[in-house]
């Protein structure tokens, strides 16, 4: 009898680099595998497992609203759908909401929605940053650079720049008077945890006083709290135009958004845009959930809790300097630099029965569920000591 890594290699898609665990269910920050091993999970469903692994309030809202119904389509109106999106309003400042599926759907949207506010104006260019990650549709490999997500499936959207991240100067090359928008992650995460300096981001604000182009936040990673504020660029004395989510806001359901100033509340008319699974009422009940706990509480443990790991981690760089180069980030999107590819590290650390991942090559990422304790993030650093200490007796 085949296993079921047997069978899933005969019958899907092989595009992920699975790694070798079976599960059988996770709960809080655990994940446990049908072997009978227990893991500590700091790769929570890549940033999306806010609230950990079944937690008790998105299990019983979730559970409630299927009750009642699960889909009736975007033609009726559903009090969960208004309820998130009063609260998104609330929580970002903007004025607009629209439900999506995924980040990438969200990051789509937000193309047509700058493109349909600049063609009057001559506006159609976008303009992106080296080492972003928008998504894997067409539009959004269009705004990155990454060639092993894009060679060999072209050709990609016209009018699309990908720039250099972090440089003013060329930056100021590029933006003109065509310029629709400009898209950036304020800290990237697939792109290795690399953040926008405080020029760099003053100067797409006054290049957009300037040229009246439109600031969008790709906050499908770094946003719904995970650097301590609701959204990544809130760090920054600024305000974007539009903001895509997803991720984190839905709590291990597939809901994503995109927020938009309340100047464009009327760019499309119906049905210029829509979608049949977005918004849907079960996971906006779990979305609503996650809000409501970010506001009570779970970003200040993403403070608190932040410093004491990035104190940790910088422990771990002065420990193992020879091979630990940078630690990067803010509250718990987490990265540490690394002398060698992040893979061999997340392949030891599974041994020590931590899950992690790798990032850009050379970064391991570490995006825990955001209600971890410093009893996690000890557990993480003693199995990360260990594990560093491993490699570097191999040498």
């Amino acid at each position: 009898m085949l296993n079921l890594s047997e069978r899933e290699q005969q019958s899907y898609f092989q595009v992920y680099k699975r790694y070798p665990l079976e599960v059988d269910y996770a709960k809080g920050c655990r994940v446990y595998t049908t072997d009978g091993k227990v893991y500590l999970d700091f790769l929570a469903g890549i940033a999306v497992n806010a609230l950990g692994h079944s937690h008790p309030k998105v299990v019983e809202a979730v559970c409630t609203q299927a009750q009642k119904y699960m889909h009736i389509s975007n033609y009726l109106y559903q009090e969960p759908q208004v309820k998130i999106a009063e609260k998104l309003k609330e929580m970002s400042g903007l004025g607009r909401v629209f439900l999506t599926n995924s980040g990438t759907e969200a990051t789509e949207g937000a193309i047509k929605l700058a493109r349909k506010y600049g063609i009057d104006k001559g506006k159609t260019e976008i303009i992106a940053f080296s080492g972003g990650f928008h998504g894997r549709t067409y539009g959004a490999l269009s705004l990155m650079d990454k060639p092993q997500y894009k060679d060999g499936m072209g050709p990609y959207l016209s009018g699309m720049k990908v720039i250099k991240y972090n440089d003013i100067i060329e930056l100021e090359n590029n933006v003109n008077d065509a310029t629709a928008a400009v898209i950036l992650e304020f800290i990237q995460g697939e792109g290795g945890i690399s953040q926008a300096s405080n020029e760099f981001a003053n100067k797409i604000v006054s290049l957009r006083e300037k040229f009246g182009f439109l600031l969008i936040a790709d906050e499908i990673q770094a946003g719904s709290g995970r650097t301590g504020k609701f959204l990544a660029y809130q760090n920054y004395n600024i305000q974007a135009d539009i903001v895509t989510l997803a991720k984190g806001m839905g709590g291990g359901m597939p809901l994503g958004a995109i927020l938009a100033d309340e100047k464009l509340a009327n760019v499309w008319s119906k049905g210029m845009h829509g979608t049949t699974y977005g918004g849907n009422a079960v996971a906006c009940a779990s979305g609503l959930v996650v809000l409501d706990e970010l506001q009570n509480g779970v970003m200040e443990n993403v403070n608190n809790i932040g410093n004491y790991f990035i104190e940790k981690l910088h422990e771990i760089k002065s420990k193992h300097s020879d091979k630990v180069i940078e630690v990067r980030g803010s509250g718990l999107l987490l990265g540490l630099l690394l002398n060698f590819e992040a893979a061999e590290l997340v392949q030891v650390m599974l041994k020590h029965n931590v899950i992690s991942n790798a990032a850009s090559g050379s970064v391991l990422r570490i995006v825990p569920p955001l209600i971890i304790g410093k009893a996690e993030v000890d557990e993480f650093i003693d199995a990360l000591d260990k594990s560093l200490k491993e490699i570097e007796n191999r040498l």
